[in-house]
């Protein structure tokens, strides 16, 4: 018989999340946890209602699959439908931490606020994949994957330019680092599932997603209706 390639062991990717969860304290930890410590920390309130909800969430990450491991499925539906819940705030604080912290001159307010989008905008895929297909584990696991993943850059980003470009604030090196790193990540996950027959459209449309999405922010794309609509959300009263 020809052997079959075997799936990837997504019942175990709650110990990779785990990784991403001790990768965001990292990268973070500088320009937020630290603050608590040395009394420094003038942070509003939106930046702590969404890091109470991107913790929230990671911890959902890490949770399911584990359940899923230990075959306690009853339980991993039951935590599952508390994500129609989480999500609606993950995404409003993300809205909102956007909102306060447009700032500078007009003509860059759509590429500013494309930064925050791009993350939204992806992970709404990714979730959405997950519930559309989450009768079918898979693919389900798969659009989980990527709404985790959306997580990995912001982190990521930091802790490179604070390791390696500490006196440069911003450094355009660092953030495409960081790009490059995700699309490893997504090379081998499509590299290592190329020969599954279900559910292997997930990364590469990831994939594609992040090359658009980055592509306007490293090219400086101006996109006019974008514009226009960052021009408009920033004047909204809700911040």
């Amino acid at each position: 018989m020809k052997p079959t390639k075997r799936a990837l062991p997504f019942e175990n990717s709650g110990l990779y999340f785990i990784v991403l969860f001790t990768l965001a304290l990292i990268g973070f930890w500088p320009s937020y946890f630290s603050k608590f410590f040395d009394g420094t920390g003038d942070f509003s309130f939106y930046f702590h209602f969404h890091a109470i909800f991107a913790v929230l969430w990671i911890f959902m990450l890490i949770v399911q699959p584990i359940l899923i491991r230990k075959k306690k499925f009853a339980l991993h539906q039951k935590i599952g439908k508390l994500s129609y819940i989480l999500v609606p705030f993950v995404f409003i604080s993300i809205i909102l931490l956007a909102h306060s912290t447009l700032k500078g001159p007009k003509e860059n307010l759509g590429l500013e606020l494309w930064i925050p989008a791009k993350d939204l905008f992806i992970f709404a895929i990714g979730y959405g994949i997950a519930i559309k297909y989450r009768s079918q584990m898979a693919i389900h696991a798969r659009g989980m994957i990527v709404a985790g993943i959306v997580l990995i850059e912001p982190a990521l980003v930091r802790l490179i330019l604070f390791s390696f470009f500490p006196d440069e604030g911003f450094a355009p090196a660092g953030y495409l680092i960081t790009i490059g790193l995700v699309y490893l990540l997504l090379i081998g996950l499509i590299i290592a599932e190329r020969k599954q027959k279900t559910g292997r459209w997930v990364f590469p449309l990831a994939l594609a997603l992040y090359v658009f999405v980055h592509s306007v922010l490293v090219f400086q794309i101006r996109i006019p209706p974008w514009q226009a609509f960052a021009e408009w959300f920033a004047i909204l009263p809700l911040t």
